[in-house]
C-alpha cells in the first residue's frame, strides 16, 4: 500500500492484532501525493483523458457560474423606461438573458458530466486501496491474525476504503475549483463594482473559513469517538456471531447482548455528542454568510441611491455573492469531509505500516523439483519463544529423512505446535535453522514451500461454501475426478452419497453443520488433493469414532508413501509405527527413537504409554 509518511511509527506485525493509531502522524502534502500515485495506478480504463476531461468540465463549469450574474447585471442595465410608466425590453436584453440562463445551465451541469466521466477513477482507486490494503492484512504474521478483531479489521479496511474517493472528490473537485471561483468573483468585483464590495466578500469568506477550520478542528475528537465506538460493535458482534456456538454452549446469550447493548449505547452518546457539533457548525456558518450577504446588500442600496450603481450592477453583487455562497458551503463540507476522510485513512494507513514477520527474501528462490520419495526436513539448533510465553523451544534439533514419519509427543505447551508452525514457515526460528531438502525455509520462496507443504488440524477451519469447493481449495485446477477420488480416500464417499446435494452442499459458516469428524476428513481430502512432499497431521483423527478411525488411518498409512510425514499425537497409538518419536517437554526434547526404543528406556513415553494402556 502507498500510503507511507516519513512522520509514522512504523509497526511490526508480531506485536499483537490492535492498529495503534495513537503516534500516527499525517503530512498533508505527502499525503496528496501518496494518493496521487494510487490514482495513477488504479488501472481506470482511459485514466489520463478521463482526469483531464474531469477538470476541464470543473474548469468550464465554475468560469461559467462567475460569468451568468454579470450577463444577467447587464441585462438589467439595458432596460429603459418608458413615459407610460413600462420598460423597453430590447433584443440586447433577449440575448443577455438567454446567455445568463444557457450559462447557469452549464454550470448546473458540468458537475454531472464530471461525474459521469470520473466515477470509473475514483471507484477504481476506492477498490484499489481496497484490494492492496486486504492483500497486505493477508501478509501480515500469525501472531497479529491470532490476536486480531475480524470486525473491527474488516471495518478499517473498509472506511480506509472509502475515504480516498472523498479525498478525492472533496480536494480536487470541489475545494481547489472553490477556490479558483473565489479568485475569479473577488476579480469581477473589484472591476464591475467596487473594491470595497470585494473586501466585503473577502472579509465574511475569512472569517467564514477560520470559524469553519476551527470548530471542525474542535469535532475530530468527537469523530474518534465515534470510530472507536463503532469498531467496538462491530468487532464484538463479529466475534459474537462468529462463536455463537460457543457462547450458547454457556449459556452466554444474556451477557453478551447486555456487552453489545453497552456498546451500542457507547456508540449512541458518541454520535449525539458528534451531530451536536456538526450542528453548532451549521449555525455559525448559516450566520456568517447571510450577515455577510445582509452587508453587501446595504452597501449595494447606498452605492443606488448615490447614483455610482445601477440596478443591474446591484444585480450582478448579489448575484455574485449569492452564487459563492453554494461553493463556499461546500467548502465547510469539504473541509469537515478531508479531515474526517484523514481520520478514517488513519488506522488503514497503520495496518499498511506494520510489517510482516514472514516476508521471501530477495534472493528467494524454488524448491528442487520433487523426488517422488517426500522432502527431507531438518531442525538445526532452533529456538524460539512467543512473546506471551515464558517458554518456547531451546536447542531443538532433529531431521525427518524423505519418506519417514517423525510423531512429536509430550504435555500441552511443551511446543509441539510451534514445530509444526516452524516447519510450514508461519514462524521464523529465533535461532538456529529449520531447512527443507538442504535448504533453509528463509531462502524458499513462500508460494512454493506452500505447495509442498499440507496440514491437517485438530480443528479444521472450512469456508461457507459447498463440499466440492471446500475440498478443491487446495489445488483450484483439479478436476472432479481428482477431487471426489480424495474425498473417497478420506472415507468422505458414503456420506457425500447420502446427502441430497451431494458434493454441492454448503457446509455453513465454519463448516458448523457438519460435524467434528466429518470437518476433519473434509481437511484431509484437502490435504490429500494438495499432493504435497511433506503432510503434516496435528491429531487429524482425534474427532473420529474408533472404526472411522482405524480406517483413515490405515488410508494415512497408504498416503504417507512418497511423502515425508510429520504427525503430532496424544494417543500414542497412533503412532507406534513411525520411523522416529519425539518427546517434548517445556521446549526442549527429553526422549527420541522407535515406539519400541522408547518403551526400553522406561522413561517418560514408556510411563505415558502405561497411563494410556491402563485408561483404555
Amino acid at each position: 500500500m502507498a500510503f507511507a509518511h516519513p512522520g509514522m511509527t512504523r509497526g511490526h506485525g508480531g506485536h499483537g492484532g490492535g492498529v495503534d493509531v495513537g503516534e500516527v502522524k499525517f503530512s498533508f502534502w505527502s499525503s496528496m501525493a501518496d494518493l496521487g500515485r494510487l490514482v495513477m495506478r488504479s488501472g481506470a480504463p482511459q485514466l489520463r483523458l478521463r482526469i483531464a476531461a474531469a477538470l476541464v468540465l470543473v474548469i468550464i463549469g465554475k468560469l461559467a457560474g462567475v460569468i451568468a450574474p454579470v450577463m444577467l447585471g447587464d441585462a438589467i442595465n439595458t432596460l429603459r423606461p418608458v413615459a407610460e410608466g413600462g420598460v423597453v425590453v430590447g433584443a440586447t436584453f433577449v440575448g443577455l438573458a438567454l446567455s445568463f440562463a444557457l450559462l447557469r445551465l452549464l454550470s448546473a451541469c458540468a458537475p454531472y458530466a464530471r461525474d459521469a466521466i470520473f466515477t470509473r477513477v475514483s471507484q477504481s482507486t476506492m477498490a484499489k486501496a481496497a484490494v492492496e490494503t486486504f492483500a497486505h492484512a493477508l501478509g501480515l504474521s500469525l501472531d497479529f491474525h491470532q490476536t486480531k478483531q475480524t470486525g473491527t479489521l474488516s471495518r478499517i479496511i473498509d472506511r480506509g476504503a472509502r475515504s480516498t474517493d472523498f479525498l478525492i472528490r472533496s480536494l480536487i473537485f470541489n475545494l481547489g475549483p472553490t477556490m479558483i471561483e473565489l479568485v475569479m468573483a473577488m476579480g469581477v468585483m473589484v472591476v464591475r463594482l467596487d473594491w470595497r464590495f470585494a473586501l466585503t466578500a473577502l472579509a465574511t469568506l475569512v472569517i467564514y473559513a477560520v470559524v469553519t477550520f476551527r470548530i471542525t478542528d474542535w469535532r475530530l475528537s468527537h469523530r474518534r469517538e465515534l470510530n472507536d465506538a463503532d469498531n467496538r460493535v462491530a468487532g464484538l458482534s463479529s466475534d459474537a456471531l462468529i462463536n455463537y456456538e460457543t457462547l450458547k454452549t454457556f449459556g452466554a446469550e444474556d451477557r453478551i447482548v447486555g456487552s453489545y447493548e453497552k456498546a451500542m449505547g457507547d456508540y449512541v452518546d458518541a454520535s449525539a455528542r458528534a451531530n451536536a457539533s456538526l450542528n453548532a457548525l451549521n449555525g455559525a456558518q448559516a450566520l456568517i454568510l447571510n450577515a455577510g450577504l445582509a452587508a453587501l446588500t446595504v452597501m449595494a442600496g447606498f452605492e443606488v441611491s448615490g447614483g455610482r450603481l445601477s440596478i443591474g450592477d446591484v444585480t450582478t453583487a448579489i448575484f455574485l455573492l449569492s452564487g459563492l455562497y453554494a461553493p463556499l458551503g461546500m467548502l465547510g463540507f469539504q473541509y469537515r469531509e478531508i479531515r474526517q476522510a484523514l481520520i478514517d485513512m488513519e488506522q488503514m494507513v497503520a495496518l499498511t505500516e506494520l510489517a510482516p514477520d514472514i516476508t521471501d527474501a530477495p534472493d528467494a528462490q524454488d524448491l528442487p523439483p520433487a523426488s517422488g520419495q517426500g522432502a527431507a526436513i531438518a531442525f538445526e539448533d532452533v529456538s524460539f519463544q512467543h512473546d506471551a510465553r515464558s517458554v518456547g523451544l531451546r536447542g531443538v534439533s532433529f531431521a525427518v529423512a524423505p519418506g519417514a514419519t517423525t510423531a512429536l509427543v509430550g504435555p500441552s505447551g511443551a511446543g509441539k505446535t510451534t514445530v509444526v508452525r516452524l516447519a510450514m514457515r508461519l514462524l521464523d526460528p529465533k535461532a538456529g535453522r529449520v531447512t527443507i531438502d538442504g535448504l533453509d525455509m528463509r531462502q524458499v520462496r513462500q508460494v512454493a514451500l506452500r505447495r509442498a507443504v499440507a496440514l491437517v488440524p485438530q480443528d479444521v477451519a472450512l469456508f461457507n461454501d459447498s463440499l466440492y469447493a471446500n475440498i478443491a481449495f487446495a489445488r483450484p485446477g483439479a478436476g472432479t475426478d481428482e477431487v471426489r477420488a480424495a474425498a473417497e480416500a478420506a472415507e468422505l464417499g458414503p456420506f457425500i452419497d447420502s446427502l441430497p446435494n451431494g458434493m454441492s452442499t454448503r457446509v455453513g459458516e465454519r463448516g458448523l453443520k457438519l460435524s467434528g469428524g466429518e470437518r476433519q476428513r473434509v481437511g484431509i481430502a484437502r490435504a490429500l488433493l494438495a499432493n504435497p512432499r511433506v503432510l503434516i497431521l496435528d491429531e487429524a483423527t482425534s474427532a473420529l469414532d474408533g472404526p472411522t478411525e482405524a480406517a483413515i488411518q490405515e488410508t494415512l498409512r497408504k498416503v504417507k508413501a512418497g511423502r515425508t510425514t510429520l504427525v503430532i499425537a496424544h494417543r500414542l497409538s497412533t503412532i507406534v509405527d513411525a520411523d522416529q518419536i519425539i518427546v517434548l517437554r517445556r521446549g526442549r526434547i527429553v526422549e527420541r527413537g522407535t515406539h519400541a526404543e522408547l518403551l526400553a528406556k522406561t522413561g517418560e513415553y514408556a510411563a505415558l504409554w502405561r497411563r494410556q494402556t491402563r485408561e483404555a
